[in-house]
């Protein structure tokens, strides 16, 4: 092939491109049942995404269109949502539990406030592609271990690399806090011995030091932040931040009297910033909840519940309790395989639905909620005009696990792909066998 020819080739197919990405700016969706995130729905809606954001909302028969300035998609009687969204997660510090290599979500020491997760994070991490395929596009990146584990930031659950996943840096600074175990009495089969007491005193004395651990490190950067022309310690630099309110305070606390603890403990230098997470036992102390003010990342509810006294149910009620209480709260899925199982948020919703709340009010709790306790509200958590377009199409209710079936998905605007290894595999292997649905 000649030069010239050349050229004509390569400029008609680069203008061939850019005329289909130009185009492919401008997506229509119409007809779908839009769950807005905010506790209302429009039945029959049309949604106009242009640039990666939302330009239009509303009921179709008031939103004009032109189906000819856009990629169009007929989505009538299908569900739209925002994007869930994870809070405390591992996703993309860890791989394989069992291979140490391929897990980065700590650090040695109990106290590293200046560790970010936003630089480990593995934007080609498997596991993350089983996760967005259910409609949860983004989360909140969290380092585990010792008092202090370090910083989290909300990533997207696609990208080139973890500057380009990411959506909001350095959100907060996670405490560990350490509680103590709760012996009374909770059966007839167990006799207290003098061992038992022995234990309970030593765990007394290692909380006490852990605690005035912390307390030295907190006082030594109130110090540090009166100081000038001093040399740089980014450990105390990072709580200087904390304690400035550019960063909030996650504390990681289930029981009652730990969650009083670390909330005085926090108020006792100055920090006012403050969520709960976990917060299990938080149902027994709403007063002392909404007396502070403080919203609550809640731990998953399909769990057992803590004490044997306990209804069976006591984790499916609780939602309900803090809502009916008027707590800011949203749901996370920690706890075992929770990276793997981080998937069935939606059903965490759906089951707290079951239990109490209207629908709407428990997608908020992956949805609203979350984005509004992350500091990301503005920008994302809901179906609305200006917000970026974080959202996805499923065929039937998605916090139902028999009905969730996503079949469109955009981030930032950008369509990705409804498929992960699992469903690659699937359909290999179905090809091969001729197996049909």
């Amino acid at each position: 092939m000649n030069k010239l020819l050349f050229f004509l080739f390569f400029t008609s197919n680069l203008i061939f491109c850019q005329s289909q990405e130009k185009s492919e700016q401008r997506f229509i969706l119409s007809g779908g049942i839009a769950h807005i995130g905010d506790g209302s729905i429009i039945e029959n809606s049309t949604i106009i995404i242009e640039n990666g954001k939302i330009i239009a909302i509303g009921d179709s028969d008031l939103v004009i269109v032109n189906k000819d300035r856009g990629l169009f998609y007929d989505i009538t009687g299908k569900h739209v949502y925002p994007s869930f969204i994870l809070p405390n997660s591992t996703l993309g510090l860890v791989e394989i539990d069992a291979v140490r290599a391929t897990r980065d979500e700590r650090e040695v020491g109990d106290l590293n406030p200046n560790i970010r997760s936003q630089i480990a994070y593995n934007t080609e991490s498997v596991v993350s592609s089983t996760v967005r395929t259910n409609g949860i596009l983004l989360a909140q990146i969290t380092p585990r271990g010792g008092l202090i584990g370090g910083m989290s930031s909300i990533m997207k659950l696609d990208g080139w690399n973890w500057e380009d996943a990411t959506y909001l840096k350095d959100d907060g600074i996670h405490l560990y806090w350490p509680e103590k175990h709760d012996f009374k009495y909770h059966g007839h089969s167990h006799v207290f011995t003098s061992s038992d007491a022995i234990e309970h005193i030593e765990e007394n004395d290692e909380i006490q030091e852990s605690i005035k651990e912390l307390d030295d490190l907190f006082r030594k950067s109130i110090n540090y932040s009166k100081l000038k022309k001093l040399e740089k310690d980014l450990r105390l630099q990072s709580l200087v931040e904390l304690i400035k309110g550019e960063k909030k305070l996650y504390i990681h606390v289930n029981g009652v009297n730990g969650i009083k603890e670390s909330v005085y403990f926090a108020k006792k230098h100055n920090i006012n910033n403050i969520v709960l997470v976990g917060a299990s036992e938080s149902w027994r102390i709403t007063n002392f909840i909404l007396e502070h003010n403080i919203p609550i990342i809640l731990s998953r509810i399909h769990s057992l519940p803590n004490f044997p006294e306990d209804d069976i149910d006591q984790p499916f009620k609780t939602p309900k309790i803090l809502d009916d209480a008027g707590i800011l709260f949203c749901l996370d899925y920690s706890g075992d395989m929770p990276r793997m199982g981080a998937r069935n948020l939606p059903f965490l919703a759906g089951t707290a639905a079951a239990y109490g709340l209207d629908k709407e009010e428990a997608l908020k709790l992956i949805t609203y909620n979350t984005a509004k306790i992350l500091g990301i509200d503005d920008s994302t958590g809901t179906l609305e005009t200006g917000k970026d377009a974080n959202l996805f199409v499923s065929k039937g209710d998605a916090l139902d696990m028999i009905t969730n079936d996503v079949e469109i998905i955009f981030l930032m605007g950008k369509v990705l792909k409804v498929e992960n290894h699992q469903t690659r595999l699937h359909k290999k292997f179905s090809n091969k066998f001729n197996f049909k649905k």
